[in-house]
């Protein structure tokens, strides 16, 4: 079962389709780092299928580099990942690659699966070009071309479904995305992925029903061709039995600025070795950021008020002389503290990679915001998931990410649907 990953970033919906059976033909990410960290996990799981962990280990050591790495894995499997920014000029020569990566793994010329979740900015198609019979397509349902040259990149996506006319697909965003334009933009998307042979059906999915153990919504669009026998499926909701507390009980305390890369010896949690850690895995990204005295006073506070009365810190109840706003209206909810005793975090967003404010761990002792592997956990990614980057760049990825463990239980579900269909 062939997929194509667009707008793939660091690979979150990849990793659950891969752990599904899936075979990725390509993934298209335009962000260098992204595309990096999409290309060090492909060697991971080439050697992992190969019985030899032995680079990746070394490679997170830093006794090898990337490129010592990449040299045990086939120069067909490395190639999947495309550094791109998809737009109206380049669609062409993408296709064309990618079409060399499917004619070249054999067996099926066919593209069972696309998945992606399109950014909501816009981008520039103005004019004519390569997308003309989908640009019409959006001018029929809707979109003037020529009086709105501001498009969006589900017009690209939906070039690619055109092109490969794959069994499904899944379509990720965020919720806002209904509102957006009083619901103008939605609508377009809705009819134009209805427009190009498929049947849609859209559902706002929370993570944390997914054994995430993160309070994270998103807009799941899945569509089927429409002479296919495909459905939505239903997922059933996963009983937590865990807390955020058992998700980084086995990472060692850090003070502010400190790293260390050796695991905690208190007891390794259920949750934690089903999903995020093995025996052999190595510690990395478990860097705390330097935090100023006033910070660390401001956490310390946020971390007892959750602690001692479960109420979270309120800027005007910070103490004077720690405050640095004299707006306590916009500022009100800025410091958070991830909740020890819950099941599941609040939503791990990419700002945690301009401060940590709103992701403050909860022991009073380290008083700092989250590492990445441990925004990484609570997004569900393995500790063995290395991201590539600056340290702000790691968060970005993580923050813009879906979560593997939903992305895998929903690759699951199509998984068997797909199978049955091409019996």
């Amino acid at each position: 079962m062939k997929y194509i990953d667009l707008f793939a970033g660091a690979g979150g919906l990849s990793e659950g389709f891969t752990r599904a059976g899936f075979q990725a033909i390509a993934h298209i990410e335009m962000n260098q780092d992204a595309a990096q960290t999409l290309k060090t996990r492909i060697a991971y799981w080439h050697l992992r299928k190969n019985g030899n962990l032995k680079p990746y280990y070394s490679y997170l050591k830093g006794k090898i580099t990337h490129d010592k790495l990449y040299d045990n894995v086939p120069a067909n499997v490395m190639n999947t990942v495309f550094t791109y920014k998809m737009n109206r000029d380049n669609l062409d020569e993408i296709f064309r690659l990618v079409d060399n990566n499917l004619y070249s793994q054999g067996n099926s010329e066919r593209v069972q699966l696309i998945v992606g979740g399109p950014p909501c900015q816009a981008f520039s198609l103005a004019g004519r070009g390569k997308l003309r019979s989908i640009e019409e397509l959006a001018r029929k349902n809707g979109n003037d071309v020529a009086e709105d040259e501001r498009k969006y990149m589900y017009i690209v996506y939906c070039s690619f479904l055109q092109r490969y006319k794959p069994d499904m697909f899944v379509f990720e965003n965020v919720p806002g995305l209904l509102s957006m334009e009083n619901g103008r933009h939605w609508n377009a998307i809705l009819k134009m992925l209805r427009c190009v042979g498929y049947n849609i059906e859209f559902r706002e999915l929370n993570a944390r029903y997914f054994g995430v153990p993160q309070e994270r919504k998103r807009i799941i669009i899945i569509g089927w061709r429409k002479d296919t026998p495909y459905f939505y499926p239903d997922f059933q909701a996963t009983q937590s039995d865990w807390t955020v507390s058992d998700i980084l009980a086995d990472l060692p305390s850090l003070q502010s600025g400190e790293e260390n890369n050796r695991y905690s010896k208190k007891e390794i949690k259920k949750y934690v070795t089903e999903h995020l850690r093995t025996d052999d895995d190595v510690l990395t990204w478990h860097i705390a950021r330097p935090h100023n005295p006033r910070d660390r006073e401001i956490y310390k506070i946020a971390i007892h008020e959750w602690i001692d009365k479960h109420k979270r810190l309120r800027y005007k109840d910070i103490p004077e002389h720690l405050r640095t706003h004299k707006n306590q209206n916009d500022f009100s909810d800025r410091f958070k503290v991830v909740a020890p005793d819950n099941p599941f975090c609040h939503t791990i967003l990419a700002h945690i990679s301009k401060d940590g404010h709103y992701f403050i761990h909860p022991d009073t002792k380290q008083a700092r915001s989250l590492t990445v592997r441990e925004a990484a956990r609570i997004q569900s990614f393995p500790d063995s998931y290395f991201f590539e980057g600056s340290r702000t760049s790691a968060f970005t990825q993580i923050g813009n990410a879906v979560p593997p463990l939903m992305a895998e239980r929903i690759a699951e579900a199509l998984m068997e649907q797909l199978r049955k269909g091409n019996i």
